[in-house]
């Protein structure tokens, strides 16, 4: 929690008890990828009075400052999930059947980046999302 404060300092912004309580169900969540909604129905067990507008907003700043990835998924809501301290490669694998999303920590675009390197590119950043069916739903 010290480096998410020390990011919250730096963008000039004080750890209120409200973004605490966000912090705390994005921390709680890792490795998911939660949706303003489903953090809110998850913070309102900790600050009933918290809302709607103040959790959109808070993911928002949260994900300005790079303490939260934002990514769009095929359904057209933005998902939230924890930074990590990479600086970029993070791929998703999003199920069409049952709507889950998998991690690829993998590097699989490597490849990729240095032919656009080597083209005179510099890359900041890319992200992948692979749509498929997972092994469970493959099943039925």
């Amino acid at each position: 929690m010290e480096h998410i404060k020390e990011k919250l300092s730096q963008g000039g912004y004080k750890l209120t008890r409200q973004r605490q309580v966000i912090l705390e169900v994005m921390q709680d969540s890792e490795g998911e990828h939660l949706s303003a909604e489903e953090v809110l129905q998850v913070a309102r067990h900790k600050s009933p009075s918290l809302g709607i507008a103040t959790v959109y907003r808070t993911l928002e700043r949260l994900a300005g400052l790079g303490i939260l990835y934002k990514t769009r998924f095929d359904e057209g809501k933005y998902r939230y999930e924890l930074a990590d301290d990479a600086e970029h490669q993070h791929h998703h694998v999003q199920c069409i059947r049952c709507g889950r999303i998998f991690e690829l920590d993998e590097g699989l675009l490597d490849s990729i980046e240095q032919e656009i390197m080597k083209q005179g590119f510099t890359v900041i950043n890319h992200f992948l999302t692979i749509y498929a069916i997972c092994p469970e739903c493959n099943q039925d």
